[in-house]
């Protein structure tokens, strides 16, 4: 790779492990180690920092205003970024041309993602030459870091998508991994996650580093590993592996009986040297679609409830592109730029299960779920009419609502399942809606 088989990628996980905290977590400075002196000669608590680092690295590319969420949910017409000071947000994300160029925008999403795919690997080359460490405490730390890896290598494809994307990427600086299919790239995050999981179940009772308080109830390697499984679930979900993500699932916290907000999460703060959540941004609007698409509860007023409690109406109509774009919207998902970002929750587990089923025309269990979401979440009315013929629709409806402007899942969900179509296209209807993000210009003409 161009970017991340550089030295560049060891000052980022410097720069991590004594700049960024991780919502109160404590990374200490390191004195700035070398790339040698971490990998030949590397102590017990830098490797514990580094691992830790890993999620604050991870943490960096997901919530700014340009970030992983913002731009997927501008794309897929949940939200709007409306900043006078740059109006990429507008003309390029909704606009007919995503530049590779410009590594805000349409070559975002790659040289964060494998920086810390890259010091990654760092850690577990590092890992075996700390004497004196616990086998037990050698394998939290392998599962971690390859759960963290997968998570990175998740981001990656999907804003590429079909382009594909390099994997075996910890070689020596200035070799170039040759990009693989994005079945090769899942096969790999599925590999990772799978491996991860096995090495939690041989690390003992506690991790020896620490994780951020948005990992409450999932920071001992047994719980950890139910979260790793959650993702397993959803990666198997998108790869149409219906069994296997039944399986995983099976495996990880969904609990019908539990809060739909139980799950993992990024944790922000504002103290020095933390991160604080971008999402929270005075720019970013809700799309009216929104709301003009949502149902009504049973007393056919009240909209529905994730609209309710997740969007707040503006006192004035915002505006863009000399109007052409408008919205009396804006988000309270966000109130603070502290507020945790969810990683996986509850809710979407149970909707992949009902997505799991559909794919397997398990449609009987599908509707239960799909209809304990609209009851439960939204406050609608169950609907007793879910079977094959609109089952899909149900399911991607309530997935809109449930995931509202936390990963990108509309986009993502659209493009599988071929219906990016239908979005709306504000600007030109010649505009159709961008299918995936371009490699970078830098890392194609590293490759000339």
């Amino acid at each position: 790779m161009n970017i991340h088989l550089t030295k560049k990628a060891f000052v980022g996980l410097c720069t991590v492990l004594g700049l960024s905290g991780c919502g109160s977590m404590d990374v200490p400075d390191l004195n700035n180690p070398s790339m040698d002196d971490f990998r030949e000669r590397p102590s017990r608590q830098a490797v514990l920092s580094a691992a830790t680092g890993l999620l604050v690295g991870h943490r960096a590319s997901v919530a700014p205003v340009n970030g992983y969420v913002a731009q997927l949910g501008i794309i897929g017409r949940e939200a709007y970024v409306f900043d006078p000071a740059d109006p990429r947000a507008v003309n390029e994300l909704l606009g007919p041309t995503l530049d590779p160029g410009g590594p805000a925008f349409g070559g975002n999403h790659w040289t964060s993602p494998y920086l810390n795919i890259r010091n990654a690997h760092s850690v577990l080359d590092a890992l075996d030459k700390v004497p004196n460490t616990p086998d037990a405490e050698k394998e939290g730390i392998r599962g971690f870091v390859k759960t963290m890896q997968a998570l990175d290598f998740l981001i990656v494809i999907n804003t590429r998508d079909t382009h594909g994307a390099p994997i075996d990427v910890n070689l020596p600086i200035g070799e170039l991994a040759p990009f693989v299919s994005k079945e090769e790239v899942f096969e790999r995050i599925a590999l990772l996650l799978d491996e991860g999981a096995a090495h939690m179940e041989n690390a003992g009772d506690t991790f020896a580093f620490q994780l951020s308080p948005g990992f409450a109830g999932f920071n001992t390697p047994a719980t950890f590993r139910r979260f790793n499984r959650g993702l397993a679930a959803r990666v198997a979900v998108y790869r149409g592996l219906y069994p296997e993500a039944l399986t995983a699932l099976g495996e990880s916290f969904l609990n019908a009986t539990a809060s739909l907000d139980l799950g993992v999460y990024h944790a922000f703060g504002t103290n020095p040297g933390d991160t604080a959540n971008g999402l929270f941004n005075r720019n970013i609007y809700t799309h009216p679609s929104i709301v003009t698409d949502s149902e009504f509860q049973e007393d056919g007023t009240t909209l529905d409830d994730r609209v309710v409690r997740k969007l707040q109406r503006l006192d004035k109509t915002a505006t863009a592109a000399g109007g052409r774009l408008a919205t009396d919207w804006k988000f309270r998902i966000y109130t603070s730029n502290s507020t945790p970002l969810s990683i996986i929750r509850n809710e979407e587990l149970i909707l992949l299960r009902a997505e799991a089923n559909i794919g397997l025309r398990n449609f009987g269990p599908a509707a239960d779920d799909l209809n304990f979401i609209r009851t439960t979440s939204g406050r609608l009315s169950p609907r007793l009419d879910i079977d094959e013929t609109n089952a899909l629709d149900e399911l991607l409806k309530q997935k809109r609502y449930s995931l509202l402007f936390e990963g990108g899942h509309r986009w993502i969900d659209l493009r599988r399942y071929g219906r990016l179509e239908t979005l709306p296209r504000e600007l030109d209807p010649e505009f159709e809606p961008h299918e995936r993000f371009p490699v970078p210009a830098a890392e194609m003409n590293a490759r000339q």
